[in-house]
């Protein structure tokens, strides 16, 4: 007698599956995240016998050769810099961002430069192969070895990948496999069809670049193994109104996870800028209170970045404190270092920072510039416009020694900033800058105060 399908409950933020429904799920703690999927029972040609496979064989580690991975360009020198030098054949990148924000551009672009020298199919599942053509002939791309497929099945996709060492899926979300009776967006679903994606990938070498949705969280949607399975996961970051977009790596097993990409979105497709520096600076700064430039290291790039505060006098019981850019914790952490230690007195006070760009600032190295422009504000004393700070403040005031120092300096030098305010701990390896910048070392953070603003 034949097995019916089974119902089983699946978490749509883990994938942590139960027989029956549960308002919370025991594995992540979320609450109302469980949805029903029903799955057919497995088949084989022994009559429902488990059929068995040839496992390899463990070998000693001096036994394992290493494997080279050759890198290959995209055409777009920020996306090879994101993904750590280039593109690995035979990996899988994950590309997640907001709706309208170019994901699908951008890759049209790169599929259209590898089909130059590659064989690339472009699956496109939400939309049709005329529509992906009207694409590249507005961008002014594509050639003969660019195949357009359109469908929405992942089972058919295996027999058109004959000579293929390139594939775009749009997107996983859209597409279904047979194997699963859930519909297309469901948590097994995604689940299983970028198993099998990984699969053609791993045993083929080949590449596969896969557009993911975002839910309104700003997290790739579906299943956290989606994540753990790709090997690089990217977020295209950016405001619909403005031509400028950040590509961003989260996970990257070829390369760095702190790499930023610059791109501007124009007419003819998606660009990158390799002057990025003045993007994150406005030309206004140094006229007006409550700015401050900082050298930030981002992966194995350095770039100068405008903090903004603004200091208003609160017409509410409760101040409001508000961060774009920067941790809402750190800006409290920092307020209170500031009244504590310098008596600057926000308690009356609307906090409101802002990072130039829409870069978001990570690392403890930002600190004192944060300091810089709170004070700034508050004081209503600008601070010079060729004036870089940098350095990490601690809880009892002390600035204290940040990493890549040297990098930090360079990047002011060669930005044609004439004063850097930094910890003194790192004077001795800036010491070879002192005759093309001044630099004035800081021990606390009352004397960054004194530096910037003497008369007050």
């Amino acid at each position: 007698m034949a097995k019916s399908n089974t119902t089983v409950f699946v978490c749509g933020e883990c994938g942590a599956t139960s027989p029956r429904w549960l308002g919370k799920c025991p594995s992540c703690g979320q609450f109302n995240t469980m949805a029903e999927e029903i799955v057919k029972p497995a088949t084989s040609a022994d009559g429902g016998k488990k059929s068995l496979y040839s496992l390899p064989t463990a070998k000693p580690l001096s036994k394992i050769t290493y494997e080279r991975h050759d890198r290959i360009s995209s055409g777009i020198s920020e996306f090879d810099t994101v993904l750590g030098g280039g593109i690995v054949a035979g990996s899988l990148v994950l590309l997640g961002g907001d709706p309208g924000i170019g994901k699908s551009t951008l890759l049209t672009q790169i599929a259209a430069h590898l089909s130059d020298k590659h064989k690339v199919l472009y699956f496109s599942a939400e939309e049709s192969c005329s529509q992906v053509k009207m694409r590249c002939d507005r961008l002014g791309c594509g050639g003969e070895n660019m195949l357009l497929l359109n469908g929405t099945c992942i089972d058919n996709l295996e027999s058109e990948l004959d000579g293929v060492e390139f594939c775009v899926i749009d997107s996983i979300q859209a597409v279904y496999t047979d194997d699963l009776s859930s519909s297309s967006g469901s948590v097994g679903q995604v689940r299983e069809c970028a198993t099998k994606l990984m699969r053609i990938a791993k045993s083929r070498n080949i590449t596969f670049f896969i557009i993911g949705h975002v839910t309104k969280d700003g997290a790739l949607a579906g299943p956290k193994v989606l994540e753990h399975i790709m090997d690089t996961v990217l977020y295209f970051e950016g405001e619909n109104c403005e031509n400028f977009r950040i590509l961003r790596a989260v996970k990257n097993r070829f390369g760095n996870v702190s790499e930023v990409g610059v791109f501007e979105m124009t007419g003819e497709g998606i660009k990158a800028v390799n002057d990025y520096s003045g993007i994150f600076l406005s030309e206004s700064r140094g006229e007006e209170a409550g700015c401050a430039v900082t050298p930030s290291q981002t992966g194995n790039r350095c770039m100068n970045v405008e903090i903004q505060a603004l200091i208003t006098k609160t017409t509410f019981g409760q101040p409001r404190r508000m961060s774009l850019g920067v941790d809402y914790s750190k800006l409290a952490l920092l307020l209170a270092v500031l009244e504590k230690r310098c008596n600057l007195h926000f308690s009356s006070q609307d906090v409101y920072i802002n990072i130039m760009g829409g870069i978001k600032l990570n690392e403890p190295a930002t600190d004192l510039a944060l300091c810089a422009a709170l004070a700034s504000s508050y004081l209503d004393k600008p601070v010079d416009k060729f004036t870089a700070v940098f350095g990490e403040v601690g809880l009892t005031g002390e600035v204290r020694a940040v990493q890549y120092a040297e990098k930090r300096v360079q990047e002011c030098v060669k930005m044609g900033f004439k004063r850097v305010l930094l910890p003194a701990k790192n004077m001795k390896s800036v010491a070879k800058y002192a005759d093309k910048i001044s630099i004035v070392p800081v021990l606390y953070l009352g004397t960054m105060l004194k530096s910037l603003f003497p008369k007050e």
